[in-house]
C-alpha cells in the first residue's frame, strides 16, 4: 500500500468532500449545520440553506421529514440529532428537496470530533433503488397473481370436466333409459325436452372447462391446444383460423406455454369481436433462439393513437404484462382498414429447454 503524507491525505479528503455524490452535513452539538458540501446544497431549497448559514436554530428540521424506525415510516421521536449516541450507523431519512419533493435517503450519523461535538450526516439518494425494488416487487406479485389465477382455472376446469360433466352425463344416460319404458305421451315429451336441455348444458360446461384451461395445453403442449381451440372457434363462430406451426421442440416451459396460449387466445378473440373478418392467420415458430407467435387479420383495424380501447378482459395491456413475465417482446401493428398484426417473441434460454426436455 502506498504511504501518503498528511498533506496528500488531506487533499484527497477535500476532493472527496467537494466531488462526492453523497450529501454531507457537518453538525455541531447544538444541532446547527456548520458546513455542507455542494451535493448537500444542490438538494436543499435556497432559503433553507440561507437559514443554515445564518445559524438559525432548527433550520435543518425545516427540510427533514423524519426517519424510519421500528414503528413509523417517518418518525421524529428520538431524533438522531438529539440522540447522537444511538445506533445511527445506517438508517433511512426523508428530506424535502429542491424541486423533487420528499425524497428518501440512506443515512449515517456519527461523531467525528468529540471534543468540539462535531458530527457528520451523510446521505445517499435511494430514489433509484426504491423504484427498482418497486418494479421487482410488482413483477413478482404479477407473476404470483397470474400463476395463482392459472392454477385456479386449472382446478375449476378439472372439476367441471371430471365431476360436474360426468354427473350430468350419468343423469343424461339415466334419462335416456327412462324413455324406453312405458310412459305416457306427455311425460315422453317432457323427457325429450329435459334431454335436450341437459345435452346443451353438458356442451356448455365442456366449453367452459376448455376456455378456463384446456387440458391439452398441460398434457400435449401448445400446438395441440391451438388446433383444438381453433377447431372449436370455427365450429361455434364460423371464424376460419389458418394455423401453421414450425416448432423444433414439442414442449416448452409451463410459464412460456401459458403466456403464448393466453396472448394468442386474446388476439384471436379480439379479431373475432372487432375485426369484421372471417379469417385469421396464426403462425407459431421457433427462429433465432426465440419462440415467435404471429396473429394477423385483414379486417377493420383501428387507430393505435386512440386512447380508449374497445372491450374488456385481458386486453392489450394484459398481453404486454404477460409478455414481460417471460422477458418477451410484444408488438402490435394496426391501422384503420389495414387489419391488425400481433407479434410475440420470447427468448428461449437453456433453462426453458431443460424444463421442456424434462417434460
Amino acid at each position: 500500500m502506498i504511504q501518503m503524507t498528511d498533506e496528500h491525505l488531506s487533499e484527497l479528503l477535500r476532493k472527496m468532500y467537494v466531488n462526492s455524490m453523497e450529501a454531507i452535513f457537518f453538525i455541531d452539538e447544538k444541532g446547527s449545520v456548520v458546513a455542507m458540501n455542494p451535493a448537500a446544497e444542490d438538494i436543499l431549497d435556497i432559503e433553507v440553506i440561507e437559514r443554515m448559514h445564518a445559524g438559525v436554530d432548527d433550520s435543518f428540521c425545516q427540510t427533514c421529514k423524519g426517519y424510519t424506525d421500528e414503528k413509523d415510516q417517518m418518525a421524529c421521536s428520538k431524533c438522531y440529532l438529539d440522540y447522537p449516541k444511538g445506533d445511527f450507523s445506517s438508517f433511512q431519512v426523508y428530506l424535502k428537496t429542491r424541486g423533487e419533493g420528499v425524497v428518501p435517503y440512506a443515512a449515517s450519523y456519527h461523531t467525528i470530533d468529540e471534543d468540539r461535538g462535531i458530527r457528520v450526516l451523510m446521505l445517499l439518494d435511494l430514489t433509484k433503488q426504491q423504484k427498482t425494488q418497486e418494479m421487482l416487487q410488482r413483477s413478482n406479485l404479477l407473476k404470483y397473481v397470474i400463476k395463482a389465477q392459472e392454477d385456479e382455472r386449472k382446478r375449476i376446469s378439472r372439476e367441471l370436466h371430471d365431476s360436474v360433466a360426468q354427473e350430468l352425463l350419468s343423469s343424461l344416460v339415466d334419462l335416456r333409459v327412462v324413455k324406453y319404458m312405458n310412459v305416457e305421451e306427455d311425460v315422453m315429451r317432457k323427457l325429450q325436452q329435459t334431454e335436450v336441455s341437459l345435452t346443451r348444458l353438458l356442451d356448455d360446461i365442456r366449453h367452459l372447462s376448455v376456455e378456463l384451461r384446456p387440458s391439452s395445453l398441460d398434457d400435449l403442449g401448445l400446438e395441440a391446444a391451438f388446433r383444438s381451440h381453433f377447431k372449436w372457434i370455427g365450429k361455434n363462430y364460423g371464424l376460419l383460423v389458418d394455423f401453421s406451426a414450425e416448432l423444433s421442440a414439442a414442449r416448452y416451459g409451463s410459464e412460456i406455454e401459458t403466456v403464448v396460449y393466453r396472448v394468442c387466445q386474446e388476439a384471436v378473440l379480439n379479431a373475432l369481436k372487432y375485426a369484421g373478418t372471417d379469417e385469421v392467420h396464426v403462425r407459431l415458430c421457433e427462429e433465432n433462439g426465440s419462440l415467435q407467435l404471429t396473429v394477423k387479420d385483414d379486417g377493420a383495424g383501428f387507430n393505435m393513437n386512440y386512447s380508449e380501447a374497445k372491450g374488456t378482459g385481458l386486453g392489450l395491456y394484459g398481453m404486454r404484462e404477460r409478455a414481460e413475465l417471460v422477458d418477451g417482446q410484444f408488438m402490435l401493428n394496426s391501422a384503420p382498414g389495414e387489419g391488425t398484426t400481433v407479434e410475440l417473441r420470447i427468448p428461449l434460454s437453456q433453462d426453458n429447454k431443460r424444463e421442456a426436455d424434462a417434460r
